[in-house]
């Protein structure tokens, strides 16, 4: 393939003359920095010696690309005066580890506030710096598992208990929420001229992917007579949740699988037509289709609804998909094949750069894009130590003078307004009020659609209304427009997340509203893009965890089964629930991502490097979260995969059946496999053929064999008590879905969870915000009912209470 065009950048980097000191040796905290760097700041990359183990890694060329290198041996005294030199110059510091080990190296507020007063300094822990999990191990796969998320999957496994998880989604939002928190601290900073101290964490950054699971649990534990909480699928594999069938996953006649994306009612009414199924409309006994109470039905329709889509070939569908703009299904995509999409290719978010070690590197642009193009050029990961010039030019020793400043909320007075459905967009404002954003949102006269997705009224968008105040008008008419454009012209952000065109049909696109307010900071965040060949057609999760590889990264193994009827099925429960669990689905990291645009946006602004219209996609974030698996380049090294029975990648990183449950084993060191190997006391383990990394990656099979036959001896739970305390990362897995779990441990609790006020709930404890500052403050709120403030905010607006009523007679406004 000829490389990709690499689109020029029109505007200033946001973040150009920020700089930043990385000391992060993980994930998350590669992603986050790889993101600021993305955004012009100038990283500066601190590697031990020999170099970061990221750069092991097959996402190395995009993970540091921009990036400066300095190596320093910080265990010695002058490596850290030479880490006092780059920090004494520096805006930010992000770091990543335990909480004991980030206080030894002296990352703590109180150390790095006393020294340098205007830093805003990140740290990133895999549990937090409270709580009863604090000293566990962080790692991703521990987290996973002690959480419950690799329970909340376990139908992806054609056996019996959990599903290793391989899409780093605890990684990618401890990552983006760091970003949030250092972002919000600069703006804060613009005003108070003093840095402070955020802290992120692996399990509240992936509480921030969650949908609607929180609310479900919540909801059947308060009133258990009202709603029930139940699996997706019987005990036999039989489809019980209503989302399953517009939510379709099925083999088209040439075995091509699709994921159609059918949610809002009139789009699975043109599904039912497509299929030639409209008669169920009118058929008494398919009443409330696709909402049966009766099990027969449900599975009745859904063999139907996969034979039909096996009746034609997949150039057959395509055709369909161009015809017919309320139809939409995309294809089952994975690793490098991802970053062929059509649309991304048209968006100009795939470049190749030309490595002079690594050759071409095909590889996703940046995240967001500014008026059509990167917010900066393409660039190269630097070599070792490249950049060690860095310390001749840091400035003189002294602590540079910085005001007292008060604590508060960090957006406070910001105002979004928010035009958008469901969940991507719509809940990266969300993120923002817990920062002390006012979010507007404006919804239709009968409400989003999300707020009755759920059998429990209302609860469905609970957690996307969180913090907000709702207007509902009719977009259509004038005096809708004219309400929206009067709140255009007061805000300073607008976020929209409408498929292509929708938004200057409806006057609200980024000229007619900059018209109107020429300061404002207009996001897109659509699920494909502003226009393109997929710009028209409908985003959700599941379709863009199709198209952006989650699904397929989880259960690599699945479109290998075989055509029988029983075949489809299986394939068609371990694709969906590959990409379709509300805990974990493309909803949740793409909302992340948008909130990170919005700060970007709002920081250039007041630094005076304002952008153009700001655009983030669904699909082109989930490139960014699967960096390692669609970064493109010869001989890259190896994506872990996990085996066929999704128990792990390898015999060290892996689930291991006990005696009376499960364990999830990550011995990712010397250090760890030698405390491994001292407490099981097992003499095979001492054999040479697994004498070091090298030797017992030959022999994988062998060393999972010798494992298992040990784990199978004991208790998980001694398993945990034995080897946390040798020192080798090993945890017992909980069987219950993560919100579930948290919620009845009243330690966990305590330390995830906020109390709240709901207009549906009245008290209850949410997922509290997930970022902690040293100095700013954050808030929880609850939600709001739909159309809540609408007359307030017309009030507001000058509207006098009789232009109020009537407008409301009218159908105007509700």
């Amino acid at each position: 393939m000829m490389p990709e065009s690499q689109p020029s950048t029109t505007e200033p980097a946001p973040l150009r003359g920020i700089r930043v000191i990385d000391l992060s040796a993980t994930l998350p905290g590669a992603q986050a920095t790889q993101f600021l760097a993305d955004c012009g700041a100038e990283v500066v990359l601190v590697e031990p010696p020999g170099g970061s183990r990221l750069r092991r890694s097959a996402g190395w060329p995009v993970l540091a690309r921009g990036k400066r290198s300095i190596e320093l041996d910080l265990r010695s005294e002058e490596g850290k005066a030479a880490l006092d030199t780059l920090l004494r110059g520096a805006d930010v510091l992000v770091a990543t580890g335990r909480p004991d080990s980030l206080a030894r190296r002296g990352l703590t507020a109180e150390a790095l506030g006393e020294k340098y007063p205007r830093l805003v300094s990140a740290v990133i822990t895999g549990w937090g710096t409270s709580g009863p999990w604090r000293d566990l191990p962080g790692y991703e796969g521990v987290v996973m598992a002690k959480l419950g998320m690799l329970h909340a999957k376990r139908a992806m496994a054609q056996r019996q208990g959990p599903a290793f998880v391989s899409v780093p989604y605890a990684s990618w939002g401890a990552g983006q929420t760091a970003v949030h928190g250092v972002l919000s601290a600069l703006l804060e900073r613009e005003t108070s001229g003093r840095g402070q101290h955020v802290e992120a964490d692996l399990v509240r950054g992936v509480s921030m992917i969650d949908t609607w699971q929180w609310t479900a649990e919540l909801i059947g534990t308060r009133w258990p007579g009202a709603y029930e909480t139940v699996d997706a699928y019987t005990q036999d594999g039989e489809p019980r949740g209503h989302m399953l069938f517009p939510l379709l996953v099925a083999p088209t006649k040439d075995g091509q699988w699709l994921q159609f994306a059918q949610v809002e009612p009139r789009l699975f009414v043109a599904m039912l037509k497509e299929f030639g199924l409209g008669y169920m409309l009118t058929d008494p006994y398919w009443k409330d289709i696709p909402r049966f109470e009766d099990q027969k039905r449900r599975s009745e329709l859904w063999e139907i609804m996969l034979l039909k889509v096996g009746e034609r070939t997949l150039a057959e569908w395509q055709h369909a998909f161009d015809t017919n703009p309320d139809l939409s299904a995309e294809l089952f995509r994975f690793g490098q094949a991802t970053l062929d999409h059509p649309q991304l290719q048209h968006d100009g978010r795939v470049i190749t750069v030309s490595d002079p070690v690594l050759g071409p590197v095909r590889q996703p642009s940046t995240l967001i894009q500014s008026d059509g193009g990167p917010l900066v050029p393409a660039a190269l990961a630097p070599a070792l130590d490249a950049d060690h010039a860095l310390l001749e030019s840091a400035p003189p020793a002294g602590t540079a003078a910085a005001p007292a400043a008060p604590a508060g909320l960090p957006l406070a007075g910001v105002t979004i307004l928010e035009l958008g459905l469901m969940f991507a967009a719509p809940f990266g404002s969300t993120q923002l009020t817990d920062l002390g954003a006012r979010v507007i949102k404006i919804e239709s006269l009968k409400g989003d659609t999300i707020r009755n997705v759920l059998p429990f009224p209302e609860s469905g968008g609970a957690r996307v209304m969180q913090g907000k105040e709702s207007i509902c008008l009719d977009l259509n008419t004038d005096e809708g427009r004219a309400i929206v454009h009067e709140l255009a012209r007061r805000v300073d952000v607008v976020l929209q997340s409408f498929r292509a065109g929708a938004a200057k049909r409806a006057a609200v696109d980024a000229d007619t509203l900059r018209a109107l307010n020429p300061d404002l900071v207009y996001i897109n965040a659509p699920g494909y893009g502003t226009d393109g060949p997929y710009g028209a057609k409908p985003a959700y999760a599941p379709s863009i965890g199709a198209a952006g590889g989650f699904a397929l990264a989880d259960v690599p193994g699945a479109l290998a089964a075989g055509g029988s009827l029983e075949e489809i099925k299986q394939t068609s429960r371990q694709l969906n629930q590959a990409g379709a669990v509300p805990s974990l689905q493309a909803d949740g990291v793409s909302a992340l991502g948008v909130a990170s645009s919005i700060l970007v946006g709002l920081l250039g602004k007041a630094r005076g490097r304002a952008l153009g219209e700001i655009t983030a996609t669904m699909l082109g974030t989930a490139g960014h979260a699967l960096v390692e698996a669609v970064t493109d380049y010869a001989d890259r090294p190896a994506t872990p995969i996990v085996d066929p029975g999704l128990h792990g990648t390898e015999a060290l990183y892996r689930l291991y059946q006990a005696s009376d449950g499960w364990v999830f084993l990550s011995v990712r060191t010397d250090a760890e496999w030698a405390a491994l190997v001292a407490e099981l006391d097992v003499p095979a383990l001492a054999e040479s053929r697994f004498a070091g990394a090298e030797a017992r990656r030959a022999h994988d099979d062998e060393l999972i064999a010798v494992l298992a036959e040990v784990f199978a001896g004991s208790p998980a739970a001694e398993w945990e008590r034995r080897l946390l305390a040798a020192g080798a990362p090993c945890v017992q897995v909980t069987e219950t879905v993560p919100e579930a779990y948290v919620q009845n441990d009243p330690a966990l609790l305590a330390e995830y969870a906020v109390d709240a006020v709901s207009p549906i709930f009245g008290e209850y404890q949410r997922q509290g915000p997930p970022i902690r500052f040293s100095r700013s403050t954050t808030v929880a709120r609850g939600g709001c009912l739909a159309g809540d403030q609408t007359d307030e905010i017309l009030t507001e607006l000058g509207y006098p209470a009789d232009r109020i009523a009537e407008l409301r007679d009218r159908g105007i406004v509700a």
